[in-house]
């Protein structure tokens, strides 16, 4: 037995899955995210460990024997998280996330300073990233920065208390814009570069690897039998896809969690300079991925239901469901920027617009819009990856809106390509989890890593592509259009 913990943003997940692939059973507990002044996104450590704590003890008293079966754990994370630590381990303030959007000015203060910043780190930096984060806190928090020993990400945050180990893992230190991403190793000049040592960084190994094992006490608190090890784990996109099994060459997916990835693995480090596309570690050894992120995906369905007074997601889209093609056609049009956004602008200040309202416009056409256009800002990642003409056969869809056949049916329509779903899409990054902690076990990769069996396939309609086209170019032209205003607002107000 396997146990795969999933610290994502609006939620942690834990995740059981036995040696015939089998998920046993799963349990979550919510997150909030701070957002205390405008661009600002927080969370507080101790909320993750209260919350995976409070989930452990309910999967003890739903699975307790399945708890003691299991022989390694796990992890999966939100990338891109800074949890600032100082010489006694002790955290000196929340988190900064991963679609906190305050350090604009420090990333291109980054990019002038290292030159060799896309070589290196594969990457454009961007406001997500921890790098700039840093030289945020340099500038404003100057005597919170001068108490820092280590900077942790997220889930190595959980592994250091789970473990006592200063671990991280090589798909989610490439989100630090501190990795050497080719070489697989801290960049001593892009520390440099934030006044920082490799000193002041965890241990580098790959996500199958044994990072530590769980302490005495919590094994004996959960349930767990002694000297269980934990496994390097992974970032969340890379757990995602050695869930589905998406570990070969332009083998992926589209996810559809609180922000939308489509995610391309690949056998070699190939950045594209100067590209909002990011070009990481993949969770395995000797592998790379590359892929487009948007802030906004599944968070922007949450957030038209509590603006529309629905009680639930799918209650809203059976009411989009039932509008016929002429009213998706005269629908609004929606800018899904509520965080700003990543791929393809790089623009914090970028916020969410409906465009078009009409007295005819009722909740379902603005449940439309923004499925819809979070198809779109998927479309324009997918233009921006420009994988070879055939490579792609088709991708898989994972993560909590993949649950949706209207929304599948929609994406495959918008991307013009086929998308298949598969019973575990919505387990994600645990399931993901979860098998690398079975890699750590010593589990064979061709057994522990195949592909997830396909449910349903969704081939683009030809008819819906069309009508989709013509709407998506006027979507393209909204943001160029607006984007002065957005600067000028400074930005989204939290």
């Amino acid at each position: 037995m396997y146990l795969g913990i999933d610290l994502g943003t609006s939620e942690l997940k834990l995740l059981l899955l036995d040696d015939a692939h089998r998920i046993v059973d799963s349990t979550g507990e919510p997150l909030t995210v701070s957002r205390p002044h405008p661009l600002w996104s927080e969370q507080a450590p101790a909320d993750w460990w209260s919350a995976l704590d409070a989930a452990m003890q309910r999967l003890h008293a739903m699975q307790p024997a399945a708890l003691r079966a299991v022989r390694a754990i796990g992890l999966s994370g939100q990338m891109h998280g800074a949890v600032l630590l100082d010489r006694a381990e002790v955290v000196l303030r929340p988190a900064i996330l991963w679609n906190d959007g305050r350090s604009a000015a420090e990333c291109a203060a980054l990019e002038a300073a290292v030159p060799t910043l896309h070589a290196v780190a594969g990457n454009v930096a961007m406001p997500g990233f921890v790098a700039p984060k840093l030289l945020w806190l340099r500038e404003h928090e100057p005597r919170l920065c001068a108490q820092t020993a280590r900077v942790l990400l997220p889930k190595d945050w959980l592994r250091l208390r789970l473990t006592g180990e200063v671990v991280s893992e090589m798909s989610d230190a490439s989100g630090t814009l501190w990795l050497d991403v080719g070489a697989r190793r801290w960049s001593d000049e892009l520390l440099a570069a934030c006044g920082l040592t490799t000193d002041q960084m965890p241990h580098l190994i790959e996500g199958s690897e044994i990072s530590g094992r769980l302490r005495p006490e919590l094994a004996d608190r959960w349930g767990l039998r002694a000297g269980v090890v934990v496994a390097g784990g992974a970032g969340d996109n890379a757990a995602s896809a050695v869930g589905i099994g998406a570990v070969r060459p332009d083998q992926g997916f589209v996810s559809l969690g609180t922000s939308g990835v489509i995610f391309l693995a690949a056998d070699g480090f190939r950045p594209g300079p100067r590209s909002t596309v990011h070009t990481f570690c993949h969770a395995l050894p000797a592998r790379w991925h590359r892929m487009s992120v948007m802030l906004s995906a599944a968070s922007a369905l949450r957030w038209a239901c509590r603006l529309l007074g629905f009680a639930s997601e799918g209650a809203l889209l059976d009411r989009v469901a039932a509008l016929s093609p002429a009213q998706r056609a005269s629908a609004p049009l929606f800018l899904p920027y509520l965080s700003g956004e990543r791929t393809p602008h790089n623009d914090p200040h970028a916020e969410g617009v409906l465009f078009g309202l009409t007295h005819a416009h009722d909740a379902a056409a603005i449940g439309y819009a923004v499925v819809e256009g979070v198809g779109f800002g998927l479309a324009d990642g997918w233009t921006m990856l420009r994988p070879e003409s055939g490579a792609v056969a088709a991708l898989s869809l994972v993560g909590g809106g993949a649950r949706s056949t209207l929304w599948a049916q929609l994406l495959a329509s918008t991307l013009g390509i086929t998308l298949y779903s598969h019973e575990s899409g919505a387990a994600g990054a645990a399931l993901g989890a979860a098998r690398l902690a079975w890699l750590a076990d010593g589990g064979d990769e061709r057994e522990v890593c195949r592909p997830a069996d396909v449910v349903r396939a969704f081939e683009p309609d030809g008819a819906e592509s069309d009508s989709l086209a013509h709407r998506h170019e006027r979507f393209r032209a909204l943001y160029p259009a607006l984007r002065a205003q957005f600067a000028a607002a400074g930005g989204p107000v939290g």
